[in-house]
């Protein structure tokens, strides 16, 4: 079972949660949004209990999955998927989502560790630094989307600071990297995990009454999105990879903050970029998902992405 599957899922969860506050601004059912996160916690669940039974076959799979970029990726948006279903159940059973966020931030904390142990113990290649650390260690960032809809506003006001930091050092570490060596072509997917921090920060400072910060986000996000899609066909040289998954998470969650800002807002514009966002997100996650969940399916997905054997 390769962890790289749950890097499309949870693109589909935040999919989800787009569409829910989609119904806010655009004259689209409210069931919607509930929808799609109810199919994508079921086939989350699926993939979970599959991870679960290779971990319990041979508990050395976990390790091993870490050592490698892709193994990585997967584990840590299958831990950030945990605060998306918390979200999701927030509305009808806010204990049932406090105790799975209490979950995800417990998961989160132990692959922390894991981690920062994998990148000491690992040769230094593996310590080069990655956009997948956004996943790592700006992730918890995610936990205040729950968080807030539960109450404890002052938890999520910490996250924002802490994580917000912390997405600034990546960024910058990322581009001193980048303008001294190139992105070998089968890692460029990857990049795209740049956009998802600023987007979910700005999201998390317009529910805390923090407009400005929030328009700074999509400013940021914006550029990046913009300078990405400028160099899309750089972007997309080694074709289609199970790493397209990284593209998934970033469009949802810039259709989310797109979608909050016009719900707070007057501008014709900014409600009619969220709705465009939002389509291209609708078309563009759900092949994505298909083709990686199919390429698991077909036994060739493990191999392409070096995950761990039983």
């Amino acid at each position: 079972m390769p962890p790289t599957v749950f890097t499309p899922v949870l693109g589909a969860l935040g999919l989800g949660i787009a569409w829910r506050r989609g119904a806010e601004v655009f004259p689209v059912p409210t069931a919607m949004g509930d929808m799609i996160l109810g199919a994508i916690t079921l086939l989350y669940l699926f993939c979970v209990a599959a991870y679960a039974l290779k971990f319990m076959r041979r508990p050395g799979v976990l390790s091993e999955d870490l050592r490698v970029l892709p193994g990585r990726a997967g584990l840590s948006a299958m831990v950030l998927s945990v605060y998306l279903v918390a979200a999701a159940l927030a509305p009808f059973a806010p204990g049932a989502a406090l105790a799975v966020l209490g979950t995800g931030l417990a998961l989160h904390v132990g692959l922390v560790t894991l981690v920062l142990r994998a990148l000491v113990r690992g040769p230094a290649e593996q310590r080069r630094v990655s956009p997948v650390w956004h996943l790592q260690f700006v992730g918890f960032i995610v936990a205040a989307l729950p968080a807030l809809d539960l109450g404890f506003g002052g938890f999520a006001s910490a996250l924002l600071y802490a994580t917000g930091a912390t997405a600034v050092a990546v960024w910058g570490a990322s581009l001193v990297q980048f303008w001294r060596e190139d992105v070998p072509a089968p890692l460029r997917p990857l990049l795209a995990i740049h956009v998802a921090p600023a987007c979910l920060l700005g999201s998390v400072a317009l529910a805390l009454d923090k407009p400005g910060l929030a328009w700074a986000c999509l400013l940021i996000a914006a550029l990046l999105a913009g300078v990405m899609l400028l160099r899309l066909p750089w972007l997309l040289r080694a074709r289609f990879s199970p790493l397209w998954g990284a593209f998934s998470f970033p469009l949802a969650a810039l259709a989310g903050l797109t979608i909050a800002l016009a719900a707070v807002g007057q501008s014709e514009a900014v409600r009619m970029a969220a709705g465009l966002i939002l389509v291209a997100a609708t078309l563009a996650i759900p092949p994505i998902l298909v083709a990686i969940l199919r390429a698991w399916a077909r036994g060739g997905l493990g191999a392409r992405t070096n995950a761990a054997r039983v």
